[in-house]
């Protein structure tokens, strides 16, 4: 292995399962750079809701290889109509292709010139890095993370209702895991970490654990 390779670790799992809370923990506690991917689906579901193109093929394709830096930075990402957008273009085979080069190069040649990069996503350890350099499957039930997410919307002022919230994350996740396309699954490799009965304290020292056994000198 070249010692000046970056490091990559690759978290996967579905939503609200607290994968991105630690990912970017990680990421800062050992100085790599962090991407969120699900951002880039955002992104794209983004720019069709803004130019009322229609949840086509054609056109989220053409959005997603239209993407720029500065479409990261968008205040209206973490909207629930975005949500629901992205989850279904990244269904797609065309999306999914045309934003495949840029998690790569991001895992290959971390902003910064940082020694290594933290991704978190769906298919990161599966379709994106299978050859990371350790793999992380982040997950919790369903009824947990619908009301983490209940909890979220409701701090934003967001007037939710628990049976939607839950019944919407079981769609999302049928449409995720059941996909054609990198459907979210653990990598065989990947160690699974529930994070039903954790908080973000102990989520984190649990992964740290499997990440420094994984990488010894990940802090070098």
């Amino acid at each position: 292995m070249s010692a000046t390779r970056a490091r990559v670790i690759a978290i996967d799992g579905p939503a609200a399962a607290g994968k991105g809370t630690l990912a970017r923990r990680l990421a800062g506690h050992l100085g790599f750079a962090y991407l969120d991917t699900g951002l880039l689906y955002r992104a794209v579901a983004a720019r069709l809701i803004e130019a009322g193109a229609g949840i086509e093929p054609a056109a989220a394709e053409a959005a997603a290889k239209a993407l720029a830096p500065s479409d990261l930075d968008r205040s209206d990402l973490r909207g629930d109509d975005v949500a629901e957008v992205a989850s279904k273009v990244a269904a797609m085979p065309e999306v999914r292709a045309a934003l495949l080069s840029f998690q790569r190069e991001f895992a290959a040649k971390p902003p910064g010139n940082r020694p290594g990069a933290v991704l978190d996503g769906r298919d990161i350890a599966t379709v994106v890095c299978p050859g990371a350099d350790c793999k992380l499957f982040v997950t919790a039930s369903v009824e947990v993370r619908a009301l983490r997410r209940l909890k979220e919307l409701r701090q934003r002022g967001v007037d939710a209702i628990h049976t939607r919230v839950l019944r919407e994350m079981q769609e999302r996740d049928a449409r995720d895991s059941q996909r054609s396309v990198a459907p979210l699954v653990p990598a065989r490799d990947a160690v699974v970490i529930d994070t039903s009965t954790l908080d973000a304290e102990h989520a984190f020292a649990a992964a740290l654990e499997i990440v420094e056994a994984r990488m010894p000198d990940a802090h070098a």
